[in-house]
């Protein structure tokens, strides 16, 4: 809204200075700033409001038990999050780009999703908060409205169902009519897995972080006809608007990140996490970069994966010998290293550092083709 403001002092009076608006870098800087200082600013509030409300974590069962002494402590703080990102853009973003309303909307209507679990869970005290196959709905939904959208719309008619293949140079994967069914899938896939890397103070928020500072940079150049043209990917008129959005996620990370570092204050429960990977998967599609998202996203692809392995071997085994058996001490991966007897902080940290690598060779791989 600012933005329009900005645009149209400029058009009218022309003071100095103020051309500056115009400016997607700027822009992008001024909404990662904004959501920054709302997180601070809404962080130590909404914090006080679930204390108050007792809107805590239920012990978890599931997790090691020195996980168990953190039952109470105020979850649904993907709240700060949200609103720290939906503020800044409808400040300082284009709002009749469709790739904003695409991945605003898409947020939004997974953290709704998320929300409506935790609500379930912690007020309501369903053990299993929403049931399963209703929040596939949500996410089926929303999967198959963004890829319909850039199926069927005129505006993506040159490259809709075309995507970057990693590492092979003049090389675009056409998924045809597959298109919309893949898109369903990678939203419903990445939503999931940061929810399930949800799991250790400050590990999926800042994994998110690192993630989105790689995106940010991949929806700049996708827009920027001069440098995707130079790197030789797919040009996207219109996609560096996308850069708005990410820089205000990344600032409403941190943000958040400040207040869920180990030990943590709150947690963003699934009103966060379903929102971020959801964020994540959508990004994706819109930028064509849906198979980096095992290398961009490999910390979330590792925790899902060590999920299904555990899982499927317990089962195979279960049925074989009678005895299911187990191939990590636990699962998600991040459990399991806990168990081996590493410090949550250790982990956290590790686990950054595999990420900041992965995103250094998703960006690289652009140059190395």
């Amino acid at each position: 809204m600012l933005y329009y403001f900005f645009e149209y002092i400029n058009k009218i009076y022309a003071p100095p200075g103020f051309n500056i608006f115009r400016f997607l870098t700027f822009r992008s800087a001024l909404a990662a700033i904004t959501a920054l200082f709302m997180a601070f600013y809404l962080g130590p509030k909404i914090i006080l409001f679930l204390h108050k409300n007792q809107i805590g974590e239920a012990k978890k069962e599931d997790a090691p038990q020195t996980h168990w002494s953190k039952a109470g402590t105020p979850t649904m703080g993907g709240l700060i999050i949200i609103f720290s990102v939906v503020v800044p853009v409808l400040l300082w973003g284009d709002l009749k780009s469709t790739y904003i309303i695409l991945i605003l909307g898409g947020t939004v209507w997974l953290s709704l999703v998320g929300f409506l679990d935790d609500y379930l869970k912690v007020i309501k005290k369903f053990p299993n908060g929403l049931i399963g196959r209703y929040k596939l709905l949500g996410q089926f939904i929303i999967g198959l409205v963004v890829g319909a959208v850039i199926y069927f719309s005129p505006e993506f008619s040159n490259f809709n169902t075309l995507t970057t293949v990693p590492f092979l140079k003049n090389v675009n994967l056409d998924l045809s009519i597959l298109y919309i069914p893949v898109v369903i899938f990678i939203v419903t896939a990445t939503s999931n897995a940061v929810n399930l890397t949800d799991g250790l103070d400050g590990l999926a928020i800042g994994v998110i972080a690192i993630v989105m500072i790689a995106l940010a940079i991949l929806s700049y150049v996708s827009g920027n006809i001069i440098f995707s043209d130079y790197l030789n990917i797919i040009y996207l008129p219109g996609s560096g608007e996308l850069t708005v959005f990410v820089a205000a996620l990344v600032g409403a990370s941190l943000g958040f990140l400040w207040f869920n570092s180990y030990p943590a204050q709150v947690f963003m429960g699934d009103t966060g996490s379903l929102a971020l990977g959801g964020a994540f998967g959508i990004l994706a599609v819109l930028i064509r970069k849906e198979l980096f998202i095992p290398i961009l996203g490999g910390v979330f692809f590792m925790e899902t994966i060590s999920v299904i392995i555990q899982k499927t071997y317990f089962k195979y085994t279960k049925k074989k010998y009678g005895q299911g058996k187990r191939v990590f001490k636990m699962a998600p991966i991040h459990h399991h290293f806990e168990l081996l007897g590493w410090a949550e902080p250790k982990i956290v940290v590790r686990f950054y550092i595999i990420a900041i690598i992965l995103a250094i060779v998703s960006l690289i791989s652009f140059k190395i083709r």
